[in-house]
């Protein structure tokens, strides 16, 4: 209807209610021009997405009689990228362009941004997980160690010397303390060396002393921390009144007895003073840790004469209860985090004479499953504390910032070779994604075990000709649930499998372990095993290796001393999982082999890196 009135009026009406802007603009462009000129620029999308993209699809022109609506001059924000259904790709720049514009040099010899100085970072960035150590402090170490040849010429107690050789180290004809065993030692009796740089301790921090024992796996750390700790505790036992005086009650009560045994009437006497009060205690993250530490300290109490007993999930409540209210008293108590916590809420008393506070794998126990435990048990001991011992293979950023907020003056006892994989252990690479494996792990694994067994058999034994040594193989995988698919497979193609991981019961973990921590070679002849063979004609069998499957839980701590292949199943996710799980291998100066098997999806370069940082004898840092 407004269309049939305006063609109605006449044309010079209707050019008379035409604004005269209109009228002006195709007469005077030099108007035009201005009008452009003074208007905003429109500025582009800093999103490498197209603005068509990025404000929606626009209606056509013409279309309802609407002209197309222009985009809005707003910057896209933080959250511009939601809810779009095209890839923010800028496909006029290909990636070959980009890579060509990398690394060139500007003209004032400095390298581009985007190019040269990201090139020449190392490729392993989990690298910054770790704390660096100055290398010459590393080398000024490395030159006073040469001091020390004996362990005659520590302060140490004769009865501890005496259990050193005699016990401990039984059968061995050079005894030498490693590297961080002349550090620790020394540092801990009180005669550190002076490149350790120990610092002065303030007035208000002089009864108590803090250390941090860092050297890399296998290097001996457990006799490290032991032998100092038992020296003290014999001393302040010497000097103690209360239980000179016991000793001297004792004396009379066996008289008056007769000579009978201690065993029958110690608990119808009074308790120890040392009773559910021990003045030392060692704390590790597993059972099998608590286990071994135990086995090292009990060996030297046969000798140094000193009460020690081990808690962990092992053993039921009446073991645990007899071990810690002895009437004999105790001493020294190894246990894991949790078991002492929920004892010491229940009985706070039991935490208030420790004297000695050593924390193994310090890295693990101060880490989020452990670190509610271990701080619990920190904070009732330090009231009563003299001396308090770290003890780790690496040492992470965190934990290292974690030290510097809550125990500044704690003294960093380091050895040279720290964050570094030993020389003897060497390195093969296995590319799963070429012929024959197709990127099968599987098959790659099986396969690299094959070849040690077949390699084993070739050879007589140590034990002469007719036997065959059976090698003890551990592999690592990133994920739990991969270690019974692993494990499945390898038993499917005639392979001793066993998976460990943290749902693995205890006794279990315990069972498999067995026969990888012991020292003693295991041999199996010949004929047995071309009878093992006939058992099973069925599929093929490798009567001659043992293998455990298992996650970073069995990377820690555990002296795995006739482990000498481990297969990294999964690439690493850090340089701390690296160091511990090759360092399972090659253990107190023995020679150890390490297998990657690198997939399609793996980092080639970070195998690459730890690989010719092992060759060099350098840390991976």
């Amino acid at each position: 209807m407004w269309k049939r009135a305006r063609e109605s009026v006449c044309l010079i009406c209707r050019s008379a209610s035409t604004p005269t802007r209109a009228l002006l603009e195709p007469a005077q462009p030099w108007l035009g021009q201005r009008t452009f000129a003074t208007r905003r620029p429109e500025r582009p999308s800093r999103m490498v997405l197209s603005d068509r993209v990025a404000r929606g699809p626009s209606s056509p022109p013409g279309k309802g009689g609407d002209a197309p609506k222009k985009p809005r001059n707003k910057p896209d924000g933080p959250w511009a990228g939601m809810n779009r259904t095209v890839a923010n790709i800028d496909r006029t720049r290909s990636p070959a362009k980009l890579a060509s514009t990398r690394g060139r040099d500007d003209g004032n010899g400095k390298d581009d941004r985007r190019g040269g100085k990201e090139r020449d970072f190392k490729a392993l960035k989990m690298q910054r997980a770790l704390s660096t150590v100055p290398y010459s402090l590393r080398q000024a170490v490395k030159a006073r160690l040469t001091e020390i040849e004996s362990f005659d010429q520590f302060d140490l107690r004769q009865d501890v010397k005496d259990a050193v050789t005699n016990e401990v180290l039984k059968g061995m004809t050079d005894i030498k303390p490693t590297p961080v065993q002349k550090l620790a030692i020394s540092a801990m009796l009180g005669n550190p060396l002076k490149e350790l740089r120990i610092r002065r301790r303030s007035k208000d921090d002089l009864q108590r002393e803090e250390f941090l024992l860092a050297a890399e796996t296998g290097s001996g750390k457990t006799l490290a921390y032991l032998l100092p700790t038992i020296h003290h505790l014999r001393k302040q036992e010497a000097e103690d009144e209360n239980v000179a005086r016991y000793n001297e009650r004792l004396q009379v009560e066996r008289e008056h007895r007769n000579g009978a045994p201690v065993s029958e009437w110690i608990e119808k006497f009074e308790p120890h003073p040392n009773t559910a009060r021990p003045r030392a205690i060692v704390l590790v993250p597993t059972a099998e840790l608590v286990e071994q530490v135990y086995k090292v300290a009990k060996s030297i109490s046969h000798v140094a004469k000193f009460k020690v007993r081990p808690l962990s999930a092992n053993y039921n409540p009446a073991k645990i209860q007899r071990n810690l209210y002895s009437h004999g008293g105790i001493d020294m108590i190894i246990s894991t985090p949790h078991i002492l916590a929920k004892i010491a809420e229940r009985d706070p008393n039991i935490l208030s004479r420790v004297h000695h506070l050593v924390i193994d794998e310090a890295d693990s126990l101060f880490d989020r499953s452990f670190s509610p435990e271990t701080g619990k048990i920190v904070d009732r001991s330090l009231p009563s504390l003299k001396q308090m011992v770290l003890c780790s293979a690496t040492i992470p950023r965190r934990l290292d910032n974690y030290l510097d907020a809550h125990f500044p003056n704690i003294q960093r006892i380091v050895t040279p070779n720290l964050h570094a994989i030993p020389r003897r252990v060497q390195l093969g690479v296995i590319d799963v994604s070429k012929d024959p494996y197709r990127n099968n792990k599987l098959l790659a694994c099986a396969d690299a075990i094959w070849s040690i067994g077949k390699d084993a058999a070739s050879h007589d034994g140590p034990g002469g000709p007719g036997e065959i040594d059976v090698k003890r193989i551990m592999v690592f995988v990133n994920e739990r649930d991969s270690t019974q698919e692993v494990t499945d497979y390898l038993i499917s193609k005639g392979i001793d499998a066993v998976a460990l991981h943290r749902d693995t019961s205890d006794q279990r973990q315990a069972e498999a372990l067995a026969t990888f921590t012991s020292n003693e070679p295991l041999m199996i002849t010949k004929e047995e095993s071309e009878k093992r063979a006939q058992l099973v004609k069925s599929r093929r069998h490798l009567p001659n290796t043992k293998v455990i499957v298992a996650t970073d839980l069995a990377s820690r701590g555990i002296d795995t001393l006739a482990v000498r292949h481990v297969v990294l199943y999964d690439v690493p996710h850090t340089t701390i999982d690296f160091i511990h799980r090759l360092g399972r291998a090659g253990r107190m100066g023995r020679r150890g082999r390490g297998i990657v098997l690198v997939g399609k999806n793996d980092r080639r370069d970070v195998v690459a890196e730890v690989k010719e940082s092992m060759y060099m004898g350098q840390a991976l840092i």
